[in-house]
């Protein structure tokens, strides 16, 4: 990463004058800033996260988890998607790994929630209402 930097710091010395007329050294602090708030691992696990929600079958649990007014149940979830009962229970594994569905065990039976998070990443991707 320090080569990488020393090549952007290089490339901002030697060309940030001629397209604006700015503070070289301010702007490179500003670079330096904003790549050390880019942890590699907060990217992994965020990532994680985008990567639970990119398949039509997991998109539409956690869709469907959200909207619920209770937990529900894999056995309740079955009937409203077209795949096996272990391909929802896969999926949930996955969706519960990245932190966007919670899950309680009562005997035998496990019951499925999502979490704030899901619930926020919902909302930021629904669409706007046209005015």
């Amino acid at each position: 990463m320090a080569e990488s930097l020393d090549r952007l710091r290089s490339l901002v010395e030697d060309e940030l004058g001629e397209c604006c007329d700015a503070d070289v050294e301010a702007r490179l602090d500003e670079l330096d800033d904003l790549e050390a708030g880019t942890d590699a691992g907060q990217v992994s696990e965020r990532v994680e996260v985008f990567s639970a929600l990119a398949n039509d079958t997991r998109y539409r649990i956690v869709q469907l988890l959200a909207a619920a007014e209770s937990d529900l149940c894999v056995c309740e979830l079955t009937p409203m998607l077209d795949v096996s009962d272990s391909a929802i229970s896969h999926a949930l594994s996955s969706l519960t790994d990245a932190g966007l569905v919670a899950r309680r065990k009562e005997g035998k039976w496990r019951y499925y929630e999502a979490t704030d998070r899901a619930e926020r990443l919902l909302a930021a991707v629904e669409p706007e209402e046209s005015v």
